[in-house]
């Protein structure tokens, strides 16, 4: 049996699990919340990025403060959220139409997976610049799936609106953050903004996916 088929074997039996790993996303806030909580001096939302809070070391980073003692904690969740991104992406594709624009948003999703893996496999203060290669693909090319995917599936047209504004917000707010122009929420502040809607946007498709999953069992009944 061939990979692709095996992939679409596994898909129908456990149909669940490729929405419920981007569920299980919700698992990057807690764990920032968690580790930030654990700094010795206070962490900010505005003025800290959230690389900050898997930085190994403590000690002035760039022009910010940083000393992150569950550091550990921080980058292992950076890698299973990179995992469960591009594992779902695999595993969800298989619920949708085939299409050119289907696998390119699926595919670009699992690409801002793996950047997202790259980020806590090496964190800011190691090798800085596949750290910011790591960061930019889902900052990039993950909103950009975003975007994609909400024009071109078959979503109920609420879905299809807030897939494309939360992928337009986040890339408007990355113009902003890589000129470095912060309106006044601090670096950390804005690239909040290019992150988080990404990450909520994975919760509520997999939520949404999840439900219409249950809606089409009960149907059948």
């Amino acid at each position: 049996m061939t990979a692709p088929k095996m992939i679409k074997t596994f898909h129908d039996r456990y149909p669940f699990v490729g929405p419920g790993m981007w569920i299980l996303s919700v698992q990057y806030f807690l764990v920032q919340l968690i580790v930030a909580i654990a700094w010795p001096n206070q962490f900010s939302l505005a003025y800290n990025t959230i690389s900050d809070l898997g930085n190994t070391v403590c000690g002035i980073y760039g022009s910010r403060y940083v000393c992150s003692p569950l550091h550990i904690s921080m980058n292992i969740s950076f890698i299973i959220l990179g995992l469960f991104m591009s594992l779902g992406s695999i595993l969800i594709y298989q619920e949708f139409k085939k299409s050119h624009g289907s696998r390119v948003g699926f595919s670009f999703m699992a690409i801002a997976g793996i950047g997202t893996a790259m980020v806590g496999i090496f964190p800011e203060n190691t090798i800085n610049q596949l750290h910011s290669l790591g960061a930019f693909m889902p900052f990039l090319i993950g909103n950009l799936a975003i975007i994609i995917l909400g024009l071109i599936l078959d979503l109920p047209k609420s879905i299809k609106n807030y897939s494309v504004l939360s992928g337009v917000i986040a890339l408007v707010a990355l113009v902003f953050f890589i000129t470095h122009n912060y309106l006044g929420i601090g670096i950390g502040g804005m690239e909040r903004i290019v992150a988080y809607p990404q990450t909520i946007w994975l919760i509520v498709f997999g939520i949404y996916i999840s439900k219409n999953r249950v809606s089409k069992r009960i149907n059948k009944k």
